[in-house]
């Protein structure tokens, strides 16, 4: 399939046209190079080409299977590299001309003469992606965790937690979510008339009619701008004015292909201004097997990112060992792990309209990026045990039904709120609930200045982060940058900042209209103080760098790359950040990574310098 093809007469296509040879060879390659390179720790593919993964494979020596990958080309080698892998027998499933890529099932076996083409950059892994929430006991999906808040919220805690409550105007209209996800099943919170296309990608792209199997997507959509009319207004959305266009990626059972979500994200790219979409939420992801320099996936968000819109990911849910309880790092999931990715963890908030018990999900992914060492996550968000939307018939309401009905010897798990809703842990739910608070951002500054350019995506990240507030965990102590980035997530001074920011004036200027109080003070009667920090990088920023129109905000300026802020920074007391980065006593980040004394992400799956592959995890 080519995924990119241009909307006819302004209006989108209505599906993604197949694969032909001729397109192949009348192809021009319009294509962004990379514009970061690897970190201290990055390691790259070796055997010339192939991502960590496939090396595995090629190590334990061909079976004689098929293994779906994704090749990357030299500019103008579409039809060299095609001719190529037909002659070795190869099924190419999709064309990415704006990657230079496509992707491949071809036998184990013919993989080291792939990776040996010299019209051949990079081979990579077409992963499974997972969709990142699900049902969870106390602390998240499936493990041990805290505290989880299993009863049912008061009204409006969701948006009273993030500091909006009645007095906020804005409600996201006019603002355009692409919801890259397992579907989105109709209802009346989100009602036919908002989902302005739905795109299977499961089956080649076709435009078909809204439905959701799995039931995550309607779930994340519902966080992200559901009305709550099926339960009075209680369980709303944060931006219940937004449109949606729906790519349904997953299937069935939570799992889908990368080359999917690719074409899919490839296809909102191409085609945003036609389909009036601002803001994409991806709430899914699989492990890193490479640097995000030439992961396909992370290339697909860096250049959407580029081209204008604002990509909103999950960091994860490899933040906790399920067998231990033991909290990791460097768990972030691709394509949390792109640098110009708005990278959100989970906040469990007790479901109360206070930020004083709230703390970071131990579930939640904590930074730093395994290959490049890039500081993620950006922020956190609510995430934990929150209701929203559930699609009739799915296979999450299923499950969740069953969980919920008492057995003999067992008890049972509140999960599900009257007929209409239910509860999910991930960071899947946060990811939606920042979505929804970037389409807020947004409605607020073209309200306050109509017409003029829309905010960044590197503006509001930038935002996000600096009115963030700080969390601490059941001592009392701050967590630190790599488990919360510059903290929890604060709507009202988000929304507030945003709409100060005028976007007409030049680089090197102040661009406020009008002063801002830098601290929010939330339902409880709290005033809570904005972090006033941007992490930048491998790198945090003190102090108003945000109140000035930086030639760091722009499209194409890659996040944490060739920004020189000042002094050097020492992060904490224990973290220098240069050509060899320290975290704590027993963690050395250079040519060889050590973390801690064992690194075990979801149930079987070890990252590090040797990688057991088995199952991932569902949620």
């Amino acid at each position: 399939m080519v995924v990119d093809s241009t909307p006819e007469g302004g209006k989108p296509v209505k599906h993604v046209q197949s694969l032909a040879i001729a397109a192949l060879a009348l192809a021009l390659s319009v294509g962004v190079p990379h514009a970061y390179a690897a970190g201290p720790g990055g390691q790259g593919p070796a055997n010339g080409k192939l991502d960590r993964h496939l090396q595995h494979i090629l190590q334990a020596g061909p079976t004689g299977k098929s293994t779906s990958i994704i090749v990357h080309f030299k500019r103008g080698q579409d039809w060299t590299v095609y001719q190529h892998l037909l002659q070795q027998g190869a099924k190419v499933t999709a064309y990415y001309p704006r990657l230079h890529a496509l992707a491949v099932t071809v036998s184990d076996g013919d993989l080291a003469n792939l990776a040996g083409n010299a019209d051949v950059t990079d081979v990579s892994t077409d992963a499974k992606v997972q969709a990142t929430g699900g049902p969870g006991g106390p602390g998240g999906p499936g493990g041990p965790g805290g505290p989880g808040g299993l009863g049912q919220a008061p009204a409006d805690t969701l948006r009273a937690d993030l500091g909006l409550d009645a007095a906020t105007v804005v409600d996201g209209s006019g603002i355009g979510v692409a919801l890259i996800d397992s579907g989105l099943q109709p209802s009346a919170d989100i009602d036919a008339s908002r989902i302005t296309a739905f795109y299977d990608f499961t089956r080649g792209g076709i435009l078909t009619t809204p439905s959701d199997h799995f039931g995550h997507g309607t779930h994340v959509a519902g966080l992200i701008g559901g009305t709550g009319a099926e339960s009075g207004g209680q369980y709303a959305g944060v931006a219940p004015g937004v449109d949606f266009v729906v790519c349904k990626v997953l299937k069935g059972n939570g799992a889908g292909d990368t080359s999917n979500v690719i074409a899919a994200l490839q296809f909102i790219t191409a085609n945003k201004d036609a389909l009036g979409v601002q803001v994409v939420n991806m709430s899914l992801g699989h492990p890193p097997y490479e640097d995000a320099a030439t992961d396909p996936l992370d290339q697909a968000v860096e250049q959407a990112v580029q081209a204008g819109l604002i990509v909103v990911t999950s960091a994860g849910n490899y933040g906790v060992n399920p067998q231990t309880g033991q909290v990791g790092y460097a768990g972030i999931a691709v394509p949390g792990n792109a640098p110009d990715a708005l990278t959100v963890g989970a906040a469990m908030t007790q479901d109360t309209t206070t930020r004083t018990d709230d703390r970071v999900a131990p579930y939640s992914s904590r930074g730093p990026t395994w290959y490049d060492g890039f500081a993620k996550p950006d922020v956190v968000a609510p995430g934990n045990m929150l209701a929203s939307d559930a699609a009739p018939g799915s296979y999450l309401l299923n499950e969740l039904t069953a969980l919920s009905t008492p057995h003999p010897g067992q008890s049972a798990m509140h999960l599900l709120v009257g007929e209409n809703y239910m509860k999910l842990c991930g960071t899947s739910m946060a990811a939606g609930v920042t979505t929804g608070v970037v389409a807020l951002m947004l409605q607020a500054h073209e309200l306050v200045e109509p017409n003029t350019p829309q905010l960044t995506a590197h503006a509001v990240k930038a935002i996000l982060e600096f009115t963030a507030t700080s969390l601490s965990d059941d001592s009392g102590n701050p967590y630190d940058p790599l488990t919360q980035g510059a903290g929890e997530i604060n709507g009202a001074g988000a929304v507030a900042l945003g709409e100060a920011i005028d976007t007409t004036r030049p680089v090197g200027s102040y661009w406020l209209m009008s002063p801002v109080t830098p601290s929010t003070t939330t339902a409880d009667g709290q005033t809570w103080n904005w972090t006033q920090n941007i992490v930048w990088g491998s790198n945090i920023v003190w102090g108003s760098s945000v109140y000035t129109n930086s030639s760091a905000w722009a499209n194409n300026i890659v996040w944490g790359n060739n920004v020189v802020w000042g002094s050097n920074i020492v992060w904490g007391n224990n973290v220098v950040w240069g050509n060899n980065i320290v975290w704590g006593e027993n963690i050395v980040w250079g040519n060889n990574i050590v973390w801690g004394e064992n690194i075990v992400w979801g149930e079987n799956i070890v990252w590090g310098n040797n990688i057991v592959w088995g199952a991932v995890p569902s949620f």
